[in-house]
């Protein structure tokens, strides 16, 4: 028979052990998520303009063509359906790059994007495992709403518990320090 010491103190050795696997997690707040998302940024658009530059060059090369061809400068509405296009096109672009980058690259094995590398911060689930990508495409639209009323949704980050922005705490995610 195992006296009522011995069983107490064998809780308590078990409540220790249990308290000290648990390893302290350090959240990233809004502006160390600032800082790694002006360096996405950055990469971002040194990217698109590579895939931008050949729609502007053709665009151009178009409307130097129709000068060339004697096209009346009193005509020029009807260039405004390939103005819009031109646009269109470069912002569907922009916006495909830039869920793929911060998708693919948030679960991943980095579980971060370049400018999150860079700072040593990663996005993670609620239990501190990598994101699947429909995790990270829902997180990415997300931001839409987040930004949506005067970006209250990103300033979240700074006032939340866990430094949850909005489309974090809709994607069940955490962005912690290494």
């Amino acid at each position: 028979m195992i006296n009522i010491t011995n069983q107490i103190n064998l809780i308590h050795m078990e409540n220790t052990i249990y308290k000290q696997s648990i390893p302290k997690v350090e959240y990233a707040g809004f502006w160390w998520r600032f800082l790694a998302y002006i360096i996405d940024d950055l990469i971002i658009g040194a990217v698109s303009w590579i895939f931008a530059l050949p729609i502007l060059a053709i665009f151009g090369i178009s409307m130097y063509s129709l000068s060339e061809a004697g096209m009346n400068p009193d005509d020029a509405e009807v260039l405004i359906l390939p103005i819009i296009m031109a646009a269109s096109s470069i912002g569907f672009l922009a916006l495909i790059l830039q869920w793929l980058y911060f998708s693919l690259m948030e679960s991943s094995k980095h579980q971060g994007t370049l400018g999150k590398i860079v700072l040593k911060i990663k996005v993670t689930d609620m239990d501190g495992n990598r994101i699947s990508f429909a995790r990270a495409t829902g997180r990415y639209f997300g931001k839409i709403i987040s930004g949506m009323i005067l970006s209250i949704g990103y300033i979240m980050a700074g006032f939340t518990e866990k430094k949850q922005a909005l489309h974090d705490i809709l994607a069940s995610c955490l962005v912690t320090k290494e």
